[in-house]
């Protein structure tokens, strides 16, 4: 019998020099910030990065051993690390698999608000004429049973969708029969301001496992300027129409989201009380998006990338503190980022992905016929320019749409690996490229980094994340887990070694 002999240590530790993988880094404080291709990372003092650098690490040191087991560097003509590499390469680009999995139908674009930082052009109650007709609900299914992911997703837009819940109902009841002709799994959700709901359309959603998601910007005097309605209770309105909607969906169906203007930057705490005393478990801080009548109504709801950030971080504070105090609670973007950051797994949030998830993770269908690779291309339609206007569903094909030369152009200019300013960047797998903002903010789709507010929103957020995560707070880097896991940060800590 063969008996496997352990060589003694020395044996073990490279005796050439070692060579370097792929990395990029970025000064973080008094330290340096080094990410690989595949987003792994290491927080080094300057002396440590330099050794590193100039192949004059001991073998014995913890920080080789740590660059070498994320794959920083590796023993000469050792292949495993490359191979692992690979590995971890097609896990982080994961969000490719099955192609568009998510299909927004816009059914109307009639609305009874009339937000100041509405993304659509909305249209009065009585314009039927602005209503998606079943013709093109048809093509539309037609073109999202192509896709060839197992799973789907259809949502629901306007205006106000549910002023059109006839043809919701059509829509739903039509996937769901080809669904199970076809063997994919299918789910739908529709994003309304609950105005209009009713018992009868409560028991249609509920049948249908339909969710909910709804706009709810603060409290009362935050909202009802945000979002005016007749009678000036959309707050009420809205806090009725969760409380109705959980009642006879569940909890768990009801989801909000919040857009912050001019008005939220002085209320960042306020704002997660009031989802916290509405019995909401997460919180989106999201800015304000330069599209329809935000832009009209730059003067009362805009502001600058570092006002929001200011605001963004205060925010983020109350989170931790609510969470601190017993209660738990996450905040959704840092959540995408810290996946992004401390996982090898893709999130599906396509504003991040590379390429951008426009058109290959998400497409919109509007209420004429149009289709878009994102909700933000359609604005800037409405706007009146259509430049990233893909086709029609009633004059184009489906390969012309979705293999076409502007769907391309869009993928190509949503590559970080191939953007300047993002290819040298150090935070290149954490983030991503959005080409339409760029075109709406920049005039291209390519963009330009140095005066990319997208850029240096995200390049600020994962820099505070990482100085959070690495501040000396257990309780920090406890919840930050607990947000990834989806677990409440105290059940997380009893699971905890002593």
């Amino acid at each position: 019998m063969t008996h496997a002999v352990f060589h003694p240590p020395a044996r073990y530790l490279a005796c050439g020099a070692y060579e370097l993988l792929p990395f990029r880094f970025i000064g973080l404080d008094d330290r340096v910030v080094v990410v690989n291709e595949v987003g792994e990372y290491e927080l080094l003092q300057q002396d440590e990065f330099h050794q590193f650098v100039r192949h004059s690490l001991s073998p014995s040191s913890d920080v080789y051993r740590n660059l070498k087991a994320k794959h920083f560097l590796r023993d000469p003509e050792s292949l495993i690390p490359i191979k692992l590499l690979a590995t971890k390469y097609r896990t982080k680009r994961a969000f490719l698999e099955g192609f568009t999995r998510l299909h927004i139908f816009v059914v109307t674009l009639r609305c009874d608000h009339s937000c100041h930082y509405c993304q659509v052009s909305r249209v009065s109650m009585n314009r039927s004429k602005y209503d998606m007709t079943p013709e093109s609900a048809r093509a539309a299914l037609d073109w999202v049973f192509r896709s060839p992911s197992r799973y789907l997703k259809i949502e629901f837009q306007g205006g106000e969708p549910l002023l059109n819940i006839e043809l919701i109902r059509y829509i739903t009841e039509e996937g769901e029969r080809r669904a199970a002709a076809s063997h994919k799994d299918i789910e739908f959700v529709v994003a309304t301001n609950l105005s209009f709901l009713s018992d009868d359309i409560l028991t249609f959603l509920k049948a249908h496992s339909i969710g909910v998601s709804t706009s709810l910007d603060g409290p009362d005097f935050i909202h009802n300027t945000n979002r005016p309605r007749p009678g000036n209770d959309a707050y009420e309105t809205t806090v009725r129409g969760i409380g109705r909607a959980r009642a006879a969906l569940g909890k768990g169906a009801v989801s909000a989201l919040m857009t912050t203007t001019r008005l939220s930057l002085e209320h960042p705490e306020a704002i997660v009380d009031e989802y916290l005393n509405q019995g909401f478990d997460r919180i989106f801080l999201r800015p304000i998006s330069p599209y329809g009548f935000a832009v009209q109504t730059q003067h009362k709801t805009g502001y600058d990338v570092h006002t929001f950030l200011d605001f963004y971080k205060r925010a983020l504070d109350r989170v931790i503190e609510i969470n601190r105090g017993g209660k738990w609670m996450v905040e959704i973007y840092a959540r995408i980022l810290l996946t992004k950051i401390l996982t090898p797994y893709a999130t599906g949030y396509v504003d991040l992905q590379s390429p951008a998830g426009a058109g290959i993770s998400v497409a919109v269908y509007n209420y004429d016929g149009d289709v878009y690779a994102t909700d933000e291309a359609r604005m800037l339609a409405e706007m009146g320019d259509k430049t990233l206007r893909l086709g029609n569903l009633h004059s184009n094909s489906y390969e012309e749409v979705f293999g076409g030369d502007l769907l391309r152009a869009l993928v190509s200019a949503s590559c970080v690996e191939s953007l300047p300013g993002c290819s040298e960047c150090a935070f290149q797998t954490f983030c991503g490229a959005d080409p339409v903002e760029n075109y709406a903010t920049q005039g291209d789709v390519f963009g330009h980094r140095p005066t990319s507010r997208f850029c240096a929103r995200n390049m600020e957020i994962i820099k505070h994340l990482l100085r959070l995560y690495h501040g000396g707070d257990d309780f920090v880097r406890q919840l930050f887990w607990s947000w990834i896991e989806n677990v409440p940060v105290h059940s997380l800590i009893e699971r905890l070694p002593a």
